[in-house]
């Protein structure tokens, strides 16, 4: 199957290079095809994808609604280079070119990294970029970030639009979206949604909501101010898959057992976010962009999930936690782009600068049962569950299969009473004060129409200081660094449709982790490891076959650097260590082929330096979705995913076994401005498992699925 897939896409991709040889030579400015945060340069047109040297796959709001997607996962599933991973139930998770992230999160270009599942009802597109890129956003990145760009207000326009949807789950959301002209100068906007959430797993619900209004003013004929307020409110069950059996494969027979508790299992959000954006043109070719974001997070998860299993015993050990966080956040963002020339070249520049001050405190609780009587599994080699009468985090109980297929929770495998909770056995509980001051410069040097260079770098001066409020004496850990983050592109282009490029980039990612819990001084030297660095290169090509019909290819490598500590001759040094090294290459074809098919469709292969490296990365994916109007009111649709082995851990076993899954849909336009629209995921109700958190947490695919649609617009 790779095999074949792997030859028909480079057959694809030449005989389609070929012919754009003799395609119109046109520049490329139509929507889909342009990247937001290049929006903020010094023409009034925008600079086209194909002059951008990373590779970017970018989706549309109407290209979301007519797939039928509502969260970022269903995007990511079609998209190259990138696949989901399980994030524990409560959180986006995304997989970039073989590094996790639950931080890589930006709106507007402006980081979002708390932990939730984002919403797209307030969505004009999102951007997926791999590769190098950390220069225009920081820290993390290191092999990709996705950006939404939201939908602001419309001057001197009225218009609207509302959904309703349903599936078979019994799952139902409800959407609206309403811009008003108040005068020439100024526009309101408001959107919301509400979803009602249900899937094919037993105990699974939940609800979503989000509200969203935005105001546009125009404050002279050089001077718009976008202000934007957006509350959300969420709350579901968390559901962290299923055991692993001794082939290492995630064990099928158990697909339909829940292995948590219907009233435990849970996560909330709430968050309020204001924005403002202020956007001054000073002339043609000269703009500046000053935006300010204040945010307050309160979430919290709780959940319990199988830590071990015995097959023989037909028993499963359950281990757990409770976790609240509350963050606030306040960033402010200047951006400043001017043309200019020098002698034959043509200079774009851009001058940046970002802070960020974030203010983060989190709890953790493990689970806390009273009957520690229990032998730990028969599987456990490790020692570490043998004393659980010392109710110490690795606190888990046993349980049967078949009290979980009855959600018994309440006693143990031998029938003794259990009882749990989650607030006696306290595992660490911490406040963090993040303070970032950013600068960068970026200049892009056309030197020829056929010569391009994009060099520049960014300056962060951080300090990171962790509490921990548990710890005796109550130790500060602090890490103050100034750390460089340079990047370098070279675009050459044969001809106006066509560029091939050169990319590099280097970015780093603090000691702290993604979500500021935590920091330790290293026991050797006796402070805080300097920050872990990752180094990615590309080398692509990109064409332009139409003003509607885009493919590229790409190989990529990035390397990253863990930094450690060691002695040598009695002395302590640190040093740096390559703990992974991730390649491979990626195809996307995107556009229309005709006035009548839409097709979208890519290729990514993967490779780790060794198996330790390989944590869930497949070795390959494959994805593809047409669209065929067949006359003015009816359109159809069919998509088709393949993703192959990929390692749960860092070993050879456990792994997820390769999949493909069928989807279709169908819109029907019963008026003007009526439109009814079914989509069903999984048409061959494959079992399947599509991504994991870790060993005996793999998750469980859904089944078939129809979900029936209806909006009208006015």
């Amino acid at each position: 199957m790779k095999k074949i897939i792997t030859s028909s896409l480079f057959v694809t991709l030449g005989i389609l290079a070929s012919l754009s040889l003799f395609a119109q030579e046109e520049e490329l400015v139509v929507k889909g095809n342009v990247l937001y945060s290049d929006q903020v340069n010094a023409l009034k047109t925008p600079v086209p994808v194909i002059n951008v040297p990373v590779s970017v796959s970018i989706i549309t709001d109407d290209e979301i609604a007519r797939r039928g997607f509502t969260e970022l996962g269903d995007l990511v599933r079609y998209t190259p280079g990138v696949n989901t991973s399980q994030g524990e139930g409560h959180r986006d998770a995304i997989v970039f070119r073989g590094n996790r992230s639950t931080a890589d999160f930006f709106q507007d270009g402006v980081r979002d990294d708390v932990q939730y599942y984002r919403s797209l009802y307030n969505v004009e597109q999102v951007e997926i970029l791999r590769g190098p890129n950390a220069l225009l956003f920081g820290r993390g990145g290191t092999g990709g970030v996705v950006n939404r760009v939201s939908k602001k207000g419309v001057l001197g326009e009225t218009f609207g639009s509302f959904a309703i949807g349903s599936n078979t789950f019994g799952a139902y959301d409800f959407t609206a979206d309403y811009n008003i002209s108040i005068n020439e100068n100024r526009s309101l906007r408001i959107m919301m949604h509400r979803d009602y959430l249900d899937n094919h797993r037993n105990y699974y619900d939940g609800d979503r909501a989000g509200f969203n209004p935005t105001l546009k003013v125009r404050l002279d004929d050089s001077t718009v101010l976008d202000v934007s307020y957006e509350y959300a409110d969420h709350e579901r069950f968390i559901d962290r898959g299923i055991p692993t059996g001794a082939n290492g494969e995630p064990v099928e027979a158990l697909a339909d057992i829940v292995f948590g508790d219907p009233e435990l299992n849970t996560t909330t959000l709430t968050a309020d976010i204001l924005r403002a954006s202020l956007t001054r043109d000073f002339s043609d070719t000269s703009k500046l962009i000053f935006t300010a974001t204040k945010s307050e997070f309160e979430k919290m998860y709780q959940n319990l999930y199988a830590a071990g299993f015995d097959a023989t015993a037909e028993e499963v050990a359950l281990d757990g936690y409770r976790d609240p966080t509350s963050r606030d956040n306040l960033i402010f963002s200047l951006n400043f782009v001017n043309e200019f020339e020098t002698g034959s070249a043509t200079h774009t520049l851009l001058v940046g600068a970002e802070i960020v001050d974030t203010d983060n405190a989190n709890h953790r609780f493990n689970t806390y049962f009273t009957n520690a009587g229990a032998a730990p599994l028969a599987n456990d080699t490790s020692g570490i569950y043998s004393g659980k009468s010392q109710l110490t985090k690795y606190d888990r109980e046993t349980f049967t299969i078949a009290q979980m297929r009855a959600g018994n929770f309440d006693k143990d495998e031998s029938g003794a009473d259990v009882t749990l909770d989650f607030t006696s056995s306290l595992s660490s509980r911490t406040t963090t004060e993040y303070e970032v001051t950013s600068f960068f410069i970026q200049d892009q040097i056309d030197f020829s129409d056929s010569l391009k260079l994009l060099i520049g770098g960014r300056y962060d001066d951080y300090e990171i200081s962790v509490t921990d409020l548990k710890a005796s004496g109550t130790p500060v850990y602090t890490k103050t660094e100034d750390l460089f983050s340079p990047r370098a592109g070279l675009i050459f282009k044969p001809q106006e449709n066509m560029s091939v490029y050169l990319s590099y980039s280097d970015t780093f990612s603090p000691k702290a982790g993604e979500q500021y819990k935590k920091m330790t001084n290293d026991s050797t030297l006796g402070r805080v490891l300097d920050a872990d660095e990752v180094e990615n290169m590309e080398i692509g090509i990109k064409v332009s076959l139409s003003d509607d019909l885009f493919i590229t290819a790409a190989y990529f490598d990035a390397e990253s650097t863990q930094m450690k500590s060691r002695t040598v001759n009695s002395v302590d040094e640190q040093y740096g260590m390559v703990n992974k090294e991730v390649d491979g290459y990626e195809i996307e074809l995107s556009g229309k082929i005709s006035d009548q098919l839409d097709l979208s469709m890519s290729y990514a292969d993967f490779e780790g330096a060794n198996a330790a490296q390989s944590r869930e990365i497949p070795d390959y994916t494959f994805t593809a979705f047409a669209n065929y109007q067949v006359n003015d009111d009816f359109g159809i649709g069919f998509g088709v995913t393949s993703q192959g082995d990929s390692q749960i851990g860092t070993s050879a076993t456990p792994y997820l076994p390769s999949y493909t899954r069928v989807d279709v849909a169908a819109y029907y336009n019963l008026a003007d401005d009526l439109t009814i629209q079914a989509n069903i995921e999984n048409l061959t109700d494959e079992t399947y498992f599509p991504h994991s958190h870790s060993t005996h947490q793999a998750s469980v695919g859904e089944e078939m699925n129809a979900r029936v649609s209806i909006r009208r617009t006015f």
